[in-house]
């Protein structure tokens, strides 16, 4: 029923994590296996250890070290063949991965080939669209095919779609995830169709998405429906962004695109307590990769009315760290922090007992503020929290030490959604591409911290850019890798990114505490896609392809 019918095929290659420290582990046999990790979740080393060696998990100690860089590759790739060794010899073992070694035997973003169909009516009305995706996994199987659909079915309401993925085993390294695995894929593609559609019925970009907008309720693309998002809100705040007002240059284009993140949760714990010296200790046993250890410092700060320089954080391993989620997904922080709330809010509560006995006043009539326990409004009538430690530790027949346990476990998640608006530059001799300006809007729910956000916001737009213009993994026919090396494997150096803008958009989630939503993969989602619109837009030339080639635009643009 469709008046408007557009077809084309996509191709995105295989993309590496790029780390900084490539895989390594130490592991001494003992009374019990000792695995000291580079790695983003210590109980899945923890869990892989002991199912492959055959131990109780009690007998397996994972002390995750500091990570240097993982964005979604490291959650114990090496540490069972380190400990198997460990195991056999009885002497501790070290092994760290070469350069070489971990390119070619570690888990980048999968190849992907999309056969993509889009119906609309003359308005430009989506009516239908069908999707053919075949994934190249490598060796072993990696569970992508939900992710590429529920996205590319649930970005813009449209009545009628089909979404096929085939995850094809080959022998190559196994797939894995890369910050959103399988997001930015999707959004480059379907981006660059929408744009096309857009083009063709002369519509204004920003109003059409809105239109197609999804919004609470609506289904993604596998029958779920959203919970709260706000696709609405960060193309709202796009629509008066300078870059689209303002006159362009030749060869110069701006290119539009938004992506999205689900965003997983899971369980996890926390303890605080209140030393007599007025230390708060909050003792987690999530992995910091991002900084998002000093988000939770600010939670138990806030709650318990005192300087964040007043809370010290415990990482603890998993001897005796509470339970918590691997950092990836984007969801240690709103994981995490319902657990820091709930332990803080427990020692609050037992703050303003004791206190209530002390100063003689109701507990209602009591508030924790500038580190101590005061009748409201009348700070001189006050103990501070050092005090009140304290006494709970010598006063017989009291409730104990000011200590309290916190868990937690979201009913649902909080996704984020991001559009990024792409400024670059065609050389008309060469085809290079010349990144101007990229500016991130992305819906963060309540920024805990601004600072880190913002930082996590230029990371994942940098590796968009990456991805958008530089990086492939290359085989040759018998399956050889061509780029196994940061010589032959090209990415984005400190020169190539352009400036960068951050716009945060605060719209709270309703599943998580203060409201924040998952922000660690949706900056990179719709980066990629921005750029090939932004091409698009300076020199006419339709990327299908990634990254986007020189030599490829140049052939284009001398083919037309």
């Amino acid at each position: 029923d469709c008046e408007i019918i557009l077809e084309q095929n996509f191709t995105t290659p295989w993309v590496h994590q790029a780390y900084l420290e490539p895989h390594a582990a130490v592991v001494v046999p003992g009374t019990e296996l000792v695995v000291y990790s580079s790695t983003q979740g210590q109980f899945a080393v923890r869990a892989e250890v002991s199912r492959l060696l055959g131990l109780p998990v009690r007998k397996v100690r994972v002390v995750p070290m500091t990570v240097g860089g993982g964005f979604g590759a490291k959650y114990g790739l090496i540490e069972p063949l380190v400990a198997a060794i460990a195991v056999k010899l009885n002497k501790p073992i070290k092994m760290v991965l070469t350069r070489s070694e971990d390119m070619v035997s570690t888990t980048p973003a999968p190849a992907t080939e999309f056969k993509v169909r889009l119906g609309a009516n003359k308005n430009g009305d989506l009516l239908a669209l069908e999707a053919d995706v075949d994934m190249d996994n490598g060796v072993f199987p990696f569970a992508f095919g939900g992710i590429v659909a529920m996205l590319f079915g649930g970005t813009y309401t449209c009545p009628n779609f089909r979404i096929s993925v085939r995850q094809l085993a080959t022998h190559k390294p196994q797939g894995g995830a890369y910050r959103a695995p399988g997001a930015p894929q999707v959004a480059f593609v379907l981006e660059s169709m929408v744009d096309t559609l857009i083009r063709r019925v002369a519509a204004d970009p920003l109003e059409w998405r809105l239109r197609h907008a999804v919004q609470q309720g609506d289904p993604t693309g596998t029958g779920a429906a959203w919970t709260s998002i706000g696709m609405k809100n960060v193309l709202e705040q796009a629509k008066t962004h300078p870059m689209l007002q303002a006159a362009r240059e030749k060869n110069v284009g701006v290119g539009i695109a938004v992506g999205a993140w689900g965003g997983a949760f899971s369980p996890a714990g926390a303890v605080c307590r209140v030393e007599p010296d007025g230390t708060v200790r909050l003792q987690v046993g999530s992995v910091d990769i991002s900084g998002v250890h000093s988000s939770l410092v600010l939670v138990a700060a806030e709650t318990l009315g005192v300087d964040p320089d007043q809370v010290e954080l415990v990482q603890g391993d998993t001897s005796i760290g509470p339970y918590a989620p691997a950092s990836g997904g984007s969801q240690v922080t709103v994981s995490v922090s319902g657990a820091v709330l709930d332990a803080s809010s427990g020692v609050k509560a037992q703050l303003l007992k004791l206190a209530a006995s002390e100063l003689e006043a109701h507990v209602d009539d009591l508030e924790l503020k500038n580190g101590q326990a005061q009748v409201r409004g009348v700070p001189e009538r006050g103990l501070s929290i050092g005090h009140l430690a304290g006494l709970a530790q010598r006063k017989a027949g009291g409730d104990g030490p000011i200590v309290a346990e916190g868990r937690s476990a979201m009913k649902a998640g909080a996704p984020g959604f991001a559009v990024h608006l792409a400024k670059v530059h065609v050389d008309p001799d060469t085809g290079k591409v010349t990144p101007l300006e990229q500016v991130a809007i992305q819906d963060v729910g309540f920024a805990l911290n601004p600072t880190l956000v913002q930082g996590q916001m230029h990371g994942g737009t940098a590796q968009s850019i990456g991805m958008g213009l530089y990086e492939a993994m290359r085989y040759d026919e018998t399956g050889g890798h061509q780029t196994a090396n940061f010589l032959e494997y090209v990415f984005p150096r400190a020169s190539d990114i352009p400036p960068l803008e951050t716009v945060l958009v605060q719209n709270p989630s309703d599943n998580s505490p203060f409201g924040a939503r998952v922000v660690g993969e949706p900056p990179l989602v719709p980066g990629a896609a921005a750029v090939a619109n932004a091409i698009f837009d300076a020199v006419g030339v339709r990327i299908t392809d990634l990254p986007a080639k020189p030599e490829t635009i140049w052939q284009a643009m001398n083919a037309k």
